[in-house]
């Protein structure tokens, strides 16, 4: 294979899986079929440990996002829809759309969720538009859920980032942004 065939089948196929990811904005998903998918991953989680239960328990607000689906070959993009709980009970809908470059191949799909510990970050995450991971709010990352642990190092962070119920295989070493945005459903 030449050097302008591989291009080629590189530029091609890494269009391909964009354009496969970012296709699902345009279908939506439900206001109803949003709620069960959150109810559903909000189960899921809390089996997960003691600790996260007691996060879902007592944060003020959760950012739910119970379906993410992430595709990358060098370029990358994920997109996936949820709901900001109060109380366990949807009270906005955003989107999660994410882009990034580098060392990937691979298609996944996951659910996340961001905890609001403070009454204060919640509304100054509620004030935005939009929201970047990163740029506007740092916050702890927790990575599958199993290996939670609220410590001294911990406890005073305001804003907690779990991704669990990984399916499929994504690989890679990459540079990520996302973005949260209100969505009307």
């Amino acid at each position: 294979m030449s050097n302008s065939t591989r291009r080629q089948f590189i530029a091609a196929t890494s269009a391909s899986l964009i354009g496969a990811t970012t296709a699902f904005p345009a279908v939506g998903a439900s206001r109803r079929k949003i709620d069960r998918r959150i109810d559903s991953a909000l189960l899921d989680l809390e089996e997960k440990s003691d600790a996260l239960a007691q996060l879902v328990n007592t944060s003020a607000g959760i950012l739910m996002m119970p379906r993410v689906r992430r595709a990358g070959l060098g370029f990358g993009a994920a997109y996936g829809e949820g709901a900001l709980l109060i109380g366990r009970a949807p009270v906005e809908y955003y989107s999660v759309a994410a882009a990034s470059f580098g060392f990937q191949i691979g298609i996944q799909q996951y659910a996340s969720a961001l905890f609001f510990t403070s009454e204060s970050r919640l509304a100054k995450f509620r004030r935005r538009d939009g929201w970047t991971v990163g740029a506007d709010l740092e916050f702890t990352a927790w990575d599958q859920g199993d290996v939670a642990d609220i410590d001294t190092n911990t406890s005073s962070d305001e804003v907690y980032g779990v991704v669990f119920s990984q399916e499929g295989l994504h690989i890679g070493a990459t540079l990520e942004g996302s973005k949260y945005s209100r969505i009307s459903r």
